[in-house]
């Protein structure tokens, strides 16, 4: 039998055995033991290293502001941003070269889906090129129109944009818009030419187009396929040679400029900073300039594209900041931080953004109403170009009046409210934001301004109270081959377009100019002129103001109620078609009663449209077989006299179901 003795010399010995054959094949042996004092040490666990000093910091301090540049990616959509970004990350050592490496930097899962950038990222760079190691802070921004307000906020943080061109599709509407924009903000552009691997690219046709439309020469334009790599590296070097290093001073206090930001559930508010002037590090205190709170700076770093901490952020540099900001409204976009007792004169910061449509937004189930409204918090945040507004409906109850940039901008939004917050909603039919001239003196003083704007029809003014109603235009680009033109211009006629300019941008491809009011290509003008042109028309519009215009406010009645939800705002010619639609829509959409229903639209008292929706009836002449007709005629009289009574006291509701189905955007129209 085996003493305790025994047990702890065998042990030792086996010990012993294991250490000599360890040392033989160059092992490391085994732990020694703990004395006491080092076991109960080892029972609280080393708390003196955060998540983030396990990574490796870099030193900013390595780059000086001359071999710093920062410049985004601009172009049309599906032009290849997204690809070339991953090739710049790869050349650069930021990603390892993968096939999976596809649309690295588009992070949603919407835009995943989809195929297209909806939020601008950005990624730090590092590249040695004669000698010497560049920082080149790249922003990546969305193509289409309706998320032009990312882009023009990305630019203001950068000192050159790559504008890139299909070498098959030219230069589209979304094209001459940004190239705008770059030039507005008096910006270096490079105009890349991609997709030069494709079967029917044409290179110097986009050269002579980007000459002729931008007056850039042909010759610096760069050939690449970003898709294949092909001459990707040129691009580098020439934002090193043609961008000019930001214009910054280190010595001075630090002001940085917040041009995104995000939530985190666990870490508060991250934003994302343009260093202007000074330095900032972990434990800094910093002031906002916009909501006067002191925060403590947790964590500074880069996105190398994931977030990477530093020991500093200096001036001319481009990254993220965590301060502790809890409060999603406490990171507005376009503020200034600057050093707790060292106040400096704010940024510009950015125009806001202009709503261009607006919808009503309700939860599904009112319970659900408070999740929701953390959850269109959070995501404003994160997409600063959304308004809110409080609003209520009889029938749908509590919810908001959100404004968007566009159709595409409302869809996305919706998309990631479900996909991001699991949140369901009802999404009313899009609107614009009209305005109206009040006529009387009493009227000014009620509302407290001459021109009231207008943005849920269910408060469009009586025509006695104003002078004048003005709708929403804008000047709207398109960039067709020339075989659709005719076409393309009935359809603009026909959306009460007036048009301003035609002008060939090569032999066979034309660019046409037309003012538009903005409620007539809102909803489906997009689709129509894709179906016209077999998807070759590119569309782009801006602001232009407002005009008169003589609009009128359509009721919906049922039985002689007016629906509040329903009531739209239309162009007096447009009323007789949108009234019949929406009736016709109606009567599909309403379960029929035990009583005749009227749906009719009307323009004040006077009718436009009607459709019925026939009443249940009990056949009452069943058990008449033959006899004589009168008979017949008394039981009908007696019946009809009963729905009309039923139609008298009886009340239509309309469901929520059929609410959806007619407030939703018509895609078959």
């Amino acid at each position: 039998m085996w003493t305790l003795a025994g047990q702890g010399c065998w042990r030792r010995s086996a010990l012993a055995a294991w250490a000599t054959r360890a040392a033989r094949r160059g092992l490391p042996g085994p732990r020694p033991a703990p004395t006491r004092g080092a076991a109960a040490e080892s029972k609280t666990p080393d708390r003196s290293y955060s998540s983030a000093d396990r990574k490796e910091k870099i030193d900013m301090s390595r780059f000086p502001v001359e071999n710093t540049r920062n410049f985004s990616i601009i172009a049309h959509v599906d032009h290849g941003k997204s690809t070339l970004a991953d090739r710049l990350l790869e050349l650069t050592g930021a990603i390892d070269k993968t096939k999976n490496n596809k649309q690295v930097l588009d992070k949603l899962q919407v835009e995943r889906e989809r195929g297209i950038t909806v939020k601008a990222q950005t990624a730090s760079l590092f590249y040695d090129y004669e000698g010497k190691q560049y920082l080149l802070n790249l922003i990546d921004t969305p193509g289409h129109v309706d998320f032009s307000y990312e882009v023009s906020r990305s630019l203001s943080a950068c000192q050159g944009v790559l504008l890139v061109v299909d070498a098959n599709e030219g230069i589209q509407a979304q094209t001459v818009a940004n190239f705008f924009l770059a030039f507005e903000a008096q910006l270096s552009v490079i105009p890349v030419i991609n997709k030069i691997d494709l079967k029917n690219a044409d290179p110097e046709r986009v050269e002579k187009q980007i000459e002729k439309v931008f007056d850039i020469p042909s010759d610096e334009c760069i050939k690449i396929s970003a898709k294949l790599g092909t001459n990707v590296e040129s691009v580098l070097q020439a934002v090193i040679k043609r961008i000019p290093p930001p214009k910054v001073h280190r010595k001075n206090p630090l002001r940085a400029l917040v041009f995104d930001s995000t939530f985190d559930q666990y870490r508060g508010v991250i934003a994302n900073v343009a260093l202007f002037d000074g330095v900032v590090s972990k434990g800094d205190k910093i002031v906002s300039a916009h909501t006067q709170k002191t925060y403590e700076v947790n964590e500074v770093g880069v996105l190398n594209p994931n977030e990477q901490p530093t020991h500093k952020l200096y001036a001319g540099q481009v990254g993220y900041l965590i301060a502790g900001m809890k409060d999603v409204t406490e990171a507005q976009i376009g503020d200034t931080l600057y050093l707790h007792k060292q106040p400096v004169e704010p940024l510009p910061g950015f125009k806001s953004a202009k709503p261009m449509v607006f919808a009503g937004m309700y939860p599904i189930d009112q319970s659900e109403y408070n999740n929701l409204k953390s959850a269109i918090e959070k995501l404003t945040l994160n997409d600063s170009s959304v308004t809110v507004h409080r609003d209520s409906s009889l029938a749908l109850g509590a919810g908001w009046r959100l404004g968007f940039l566009g159709l595409l901008h409302m869809e996305v939004f919706n998309q990631r409210l479900e996909q991001e917050y699991n949140a369901s909603v009802i999404l009313t039919t899009p609107t614009v934001p009209y305005k109206a001239v009040l006529s009387s003196a009493k009227l000014i003083k009620e509302y407290r301004e001459k021109e009231i704007t207008i943005i849920n029809p269910a408060q469009f003014p009586d025509k006695s109270k104003v002078t004048e109603y003005l709708e929403p235009i804008v000047l709207g680009t398109i960039i067709t081959p020339d075989e659709y033109t005719g076409k393309i211009m009935m359809l603009c006629q026909a959306r009460r377009a007036v048009q301003k300019n035609m002008m060939y941008i090569d032999q066979n491809r034309i660019m046409l100019k037309y003012l538009f009011p903005l409620n007539e290509i809102v909803v489906d003008f997009y689709d129509s002129l894709k179906s016209l042109s077999s998807g070759y028309a590119s569309f782009d519009y801006e602001d232009a103001g407002y005009q008169t215009a003589e609009l009128v406010k359509m009721d919906i009645l049922l039985n002689g109620n007016i629906v509040e939800e329903l009531v739209t705002v239309v162009h007096k010619d447009k009323a007789y078609s949108a009234g019949k639609a929406i009736c016709e829509r109606l009567k599909d959409s309403l379960p029929r009663q035990l009583f005749e229903i009227a749906i009719q639209a009307a323009l004040g008292s006077k009718i436009i449209a009607r459709e019925t929706v026939k009443a249940y009836r009990k056949n009452v002449l069943a058990k008449c077989y033959g006899g004589d007709i009168t008979r017949k005629m008394k039981l009908l009289k007696r019946q009809a006299e009963g729905k009309k009574k039923l139609r008298k006291v009886g009340n239509v509701e309309v469901p929520k179901d059929a609410f959806i189905k007619v407030l939703k955007t018509q895609s078959d129209k």
